[in-house]
């Protein structure tokens, strides 16, 4: 999705902010913050394909070069970003957290609403899981589509969104997306 449509979209859809978070760079989300407004929030991320699975990287300000578990969430930390665990228990997707929860210590939180999420007792199993880890939660669309974006999220009456998430001041909303929209982004992935 072009940058510029990401935040007019959120905006039409009275999002006061979006994280973007492409593939293995954060070209997207630096390229969406030259749209931010005053009371619209793009936060630059990134999710990283490790050697274990995905890794989001949120706040960020450089690439990641590594795709080593540990040294990905390193780099990430190095930038005061955190690191999230998108989809933990999605058994169709690749996930960082599976089955190295002895890594507990080397995370910030976990993702326990995706919208793209198969069945919604992975995300239950999330929420599950970091209440009893004591980790920090977040929510998202994971969009690749238009008609995705605002699907999955948080809510904060804190201006401060680094803080609102660190200290788990935070509300998750969020709708399934419709499986139509996983069936077009695998074609896509098969036609490049």
């Amino acid at each position: 999705m072009d940058p510029k449509e990401i935040v007019k979209t959120a905006i039409k859809k009275g999002l006061d902010g979006v994280a973007i978070t492409d593939h293995d760079t954060i070209k997207g989300g630096l390229a969406a913050k030259k749209y931010e407004l005053k009371g619209f929030q793009v936060v630059i991320g990134s999710e990283i394909t490790t050697n274990r699975g995905e890794v989001i990287g949120l706040f960020l300000t450089e690439e990641i070069k590594s795709k080593d578990f540990e040294s990905v969430t390193s780099e990430i930390k190095s930038q005061n970003g955190l690191v999230i665990i998108p989809h933990p228990f999605d058994a169709s997707r690749n996930s960082a957290l599976h089955p190295f929860k002895e890594d507990i210590d080397l995370i910030d939180g976990v993702e326990i609403f995706n919208s793209r999420c198969i069945s919604q007792k992975y995300n239950i199993k999330a929420e599950e899981f970091a209440a009893k880890y004591n980790l920090m939660t977040t929510a998202g669309s994971d969009a690749h589509f238009s008609n995705e974006i605002g699907n999955g999220g948080i809510i904060t009456a804190d201006g401060d969104l680094f803080e609102s998430i660190y200290k788990n001041r935070i509300r998750v909303f969020g709708e399934r997306s419709f499986f139509v929209n996983h069936i077009l982004t695998k074609t896509l992935k098969f036609i490049r």
